[in-house]
């Protein structure tokens, strides 16, 4: 057998394999032997059929398959042993394979196309700067979550007529149109808002409704239908009362804290509002951090310079993908899968420089926060602590060993992140919430 790799580029090549007759043969012969005793074919005792009608009947079939386990095995050590970092999948020429004349040839070519990646360097020093965000917690934005609190959890009621914040229920119809909904006054555009205002049970109102409502996809919603027959609906439609909805906001009482936050643990209206602004900044911080995490991912993607084989990377996610993909769609979509793959690239060639590695101790203390997390305002904390590795032991065997691999990747992006952050520079901004969210959205 002869192995060889020949270059095409830094990135691209073919590796091909030359077989001789005796490279395969005698594991061939083996095979028919061994065939040729488990065989039960009519007209023959068991375990005595002859070697050369096993050969006749099934000894090209018995060839190929032993010829592609050679290749499959040998292709395989001599990647490993030459330490050639492919990406992908070796792609076997198809054009070489199909001139193949199995029952005549005793020596074969094959040849693989390989995408390869050079070695490569990233900074992982003081001179990568990037800012990690901290967002301010305002008094207005406690209040308005108080205020959604108290809507979310009020009393709802049927007041005679309408008023700025109510809902209605009724009938919309256009002639053989009709459709019984819910609309929110509060959606209604400003022009036509007042419409809408003093209006009880059995009253009509008569408005153009891509005027009252501007957002297709928003009265689509509302409509219960699509998008393109939202659009083809035209003209004026009349809309008739059955009911006026109105949510009265809840009290700030023990019952409504203990319904927020189930630990019964809040007993004033300042210790709510405390938990409330505390809460929020828990949230914020998970999303600050999330941000940070990727803003670093995109500083170390940009700043390194990996060679990729693009026009093999194509044709291995086509044929990879089995025809559930076309070129047009690898073409749309080639530039964030390139961007996912370098970070992909990175990141493991700093665990293995860094030699980052995970301890069983770990991966349960990362599901134990999991498991907690899941309960925080369940009420539940004693009982969950009780028996928190029992629910961690059963969280790790479920859905047949994928809880433990996500759970694994997890923790080892977190301690990544914590070596890389210790690392580079980062400096620490404060920002309002709608600052942050133009950055996130940016």
């Amino acid at each position: 057998m002869d192995i060889t790799l020949e270059k095409k580029t830094s990135t691209e090549g073919f590796i091909k394999i030359t077989l001789k007759e005796g490279d395969y043969q005698p594991q061939v012969e083996e095979k028919i032997k061994d065939y040729s005793k488990k065989a039960n074919i009519k007209g023959f005792r068991p375990g005595k059929v002859p070697f050369s009608y096993i050969k006749k009947l099934y000894g090209k079939s018995i060839m190929v398959d032993e010829i592609n386990q050679i290749l499959s095995e040998s292709l395989t050590k001599y990647i490993r042993e030459n330490k050639i970092n492919i990406l992908g999948e070796p792609l076997p020429n198809q054009d070489k394979s199909k001139n193949i004349d199995w029952d005549n040839q005793k020596d074969f070519d094959f040849e693989y196309n390989i995408g390869m990646v050079e070695e490569f360097d990233y900074d992982l020093s003081s001179k990568v700067k990037v800012t990690a965000y901290d967002i301010d917690v305002e008094d207005k934005t406690i209040t308005e979550t108080v205020e959604n609190l108290k809507l979310q959890y009020g009393t709802m009621t049927n007041p005679d007529a309408s008023e700025e914040g109510d809902a209605l229920f009724g009938t919309l119809a256009q002639g053989d149109f009709t459709k019984d909904l819910l609309i929110e006054i509060a959606d209604i555009d400003k022009k036509l808002f007042k419409k809408f205002i003093g209006l009880k049970s059995g009253d009509s109102a008569t408005f153009d409704l891509h005027k009252a409502f501007t957002d297709t996809h928003a009265l689509s919603h509302m409509l219960g239908v699509s998008e393109d027959e939202t659009k083809a609906l035209s003209g004026d439609f009349e809309f008739t009362v059955k009911n006026v909805n109105r949510r009265v906001p809840a009290e700030l009482n023990k019952d409504f804290f203990d319904r927020i936050f189930a630990t019964g643990d809040i007993n004033s209206e300042q210790e709510f509002l405390d938990k409330i602004a505390s809460t929020i900044k828990d949230n914020y911080a998970k999303e600050t951090k999330s941000f940070l995490d990727y803003t670093i991912q995109n500083k170390l993607v940009d700043s390194t310079k990996i060679d990729l084989p693009d026009e093999f990377l194509k044709k291995w996610l086509i044929t990879s993908n089995e025809g559930k993909i076309t070129e047009e769609d690898i073409e749309k979509e080639y530039d964030a899968y390139v961007k996912d793959l370098k970070w992909s690239l990175i990141r493991n060639k700093i665990i293995e420089d860094q030699e980052i590695k995970l301890e069983s101790e770990d991966i349960i203390e990362k599901t134990r926060q999991i498991i907690r997390e899941q309960f925080a305002h369940s009420g539940l904390g004693a009982q969950i602590e009780d028996n928190i590795d029992t629910f961690v032991d059963n969280y790790l065997k479920g859905d047949e060993g994928n809880n433990y691999q996500k759970v694994y990747n997890q923790t080892m992006v977190e301690k990544l992140m914590g070596v890389i952050k210790e690392k580079i520079s980062i400096s620490h901004k404060k920002v309002d919430l709608e600052k942050f969210k133009k950055l996130v959205s940016n």
